[in-house]
């Protein structure tokens, strides 16, 4: 990309969110076609919402990126009944499956600390 850097680019959070979205998108290329616009379109609307909604709020208020975080881990959230369809209906090993559960409580998290950052910093 460009030579200069948008703020959020250097986020631990949202580099972290960008690569859950990316293994999303690798890992969904296998799902069968019959599934594309279901779970597969909406597991990876969700995944990748979370480093949009990062991203986006950034460009925002402390108090408006605050909001935008509450969705982002909202996206996190939307992900887990995903995986355990995907994992139900043998899309995704058990293995697969933990490993992104993981990773997205993690995030969840991550998302959660700096939004009580955020809010610390309202409060002064």
């Amino acid at each position: 990309m460009g030579t200069s850097t948008f703020r959020f680019e250097s986020l631990t959070i949202y580099q972290r969110s960008l690569t859950f979205s990316k293994n999303i998108y690798q890992l969904t290329q296998s799902f069968p076609r019959e599934h594309l616009f279901g779970i597969t379109d909406q597991l990876r609307r969700a995944a990748l919402s979370i480093p949009l909604n990062i991203a986006e709020g950034t460009s925002r208020t402390r108090k408006d990126f605050r909001h935008f975080l509450i969705i982002a881990r909202g996206s996190c959230f939307e992900c887990v009944p995903l995986l355990e369809l995907a994992i139900s209906l043998k899309l995704l090993s058990q293995q697969q499956g933990n490993l992104l559960y993981n990773e997205l409580n993690e995030i969840s998290r991550m998302l959660s600390s700096f939004r009580n950052t955020l809010d610390h910093k309202l409060n002064r």
